[in-house]
């Protein structure tokens, strides 16, 4: 549920317009609502800024189109990951508001635009092999209201096609390095850059790469400072902190403009 609405209904009932019961009956699914095999966060927007994001992997179809449907029901964005096509079929019985992005595997409804911010995220990967886990990371970011650019394909073993970049570098407020095999690309982009740098480790990797071990480590141990590092193939969850830095850069420029 939005603050607008909660403000709305406020209003509604300091105005007379509308009685307590009726507000309390609108509120009453304000914390979450039990579905038995879910409990929906309607809370989160107000608490974190977006609504509760479904991550599809291990759930049944039958599942995540009851979590959409109760979602829907308050007009909420809605952002699904790890979805396949089966799902993204699925969800189209409920609406025709869907976007699907096969290589991220994430599913969009989108209820209500929202605004675009000037300070800009870059995504980029160390190999074509790395693009499905940035494609999540890219969508992510979007969904939640951020201008976001790709350049993808310019790791280390080609250094100079990170190099003829460096204008994207400089112009981005904050640089997410998605890589694989060793996960050298973070820590030559955090030795380049005076922005924040969160890096993806991703499963890309011959066996000695463990399956994305290996380039977790090589990002935790990064001397190049200013990175910071989530989990192994989580595109979601460094667009997700991306955002929250990026939010906080927008406030203040509008403070400051």
């Amino acid at each position: 549920m939005k603050n607008e609405v909660i403000k709305q209904t406020l209003e509604q009932v300091k105005s007379g317009k509308l009685d307590v019961e009726s507000a309390m009956e609108q509120l009453k699914d304000l914390p979450f609502e039990d579905l038995g095999y879910a409990k929906v966060d309607h809370h989160r927007g107000l608490r974190n800024g977006y609504p509760e994001v479904i991550y599809c992997e291990g759930k049944s179809v039958d599942h995540i189109k009851g979590i959409v449907v109760k979602m829907l029901e308050r007009d909420n964005n809605i952002l699904a990951t790890r979805a396949n096509t089966e799902i993204y079929e699925a969800l189209q019985d409920i609406t025709d508001e869907i976007e699907y992005n096969e290589l991220a595997k994430t599913v969009v409804i989108k209820k209500q635009e929202l605004e675009t911010t000037t300070s800009k995220i870059l995504v980029v990967t160390g190999g074509t092999s790395d693009i499905p886990v940035a494609e999540e990371a890219v969508v992510t970011a979007q969904v939640l209201g951020n201008t976001v650019e790709r350049l993808y394909d310019v790791g280390v073993a080609g250094i100079h096609r990170l190099l003829s970049n460096r204008d994207k570098l400089d112009d981005a407020n904050i640089i997410i390095t998605v890589a694989g095999m060793e996960g050298a690309l973070a820590s030559v982009v955090g030795g380049l850059v005076d922005k924040p740098v969160i890096a993806v480790p991703t499963s890309i990797g011959y066996g000695a790469n463990f399956e994305g071990v290996s380039a977790l480590l090589t990002m935790l141990n990064s001397c190049s400072s200013g990175i910071g590092v989530v989990n192994i193939d989580n595109g979601f969850g460094a667009a997700y902190l991306a955002s929250t830095i990026n939010r906080q850069i927008e406030t203040a420029l509008k403070k400051n403009s």
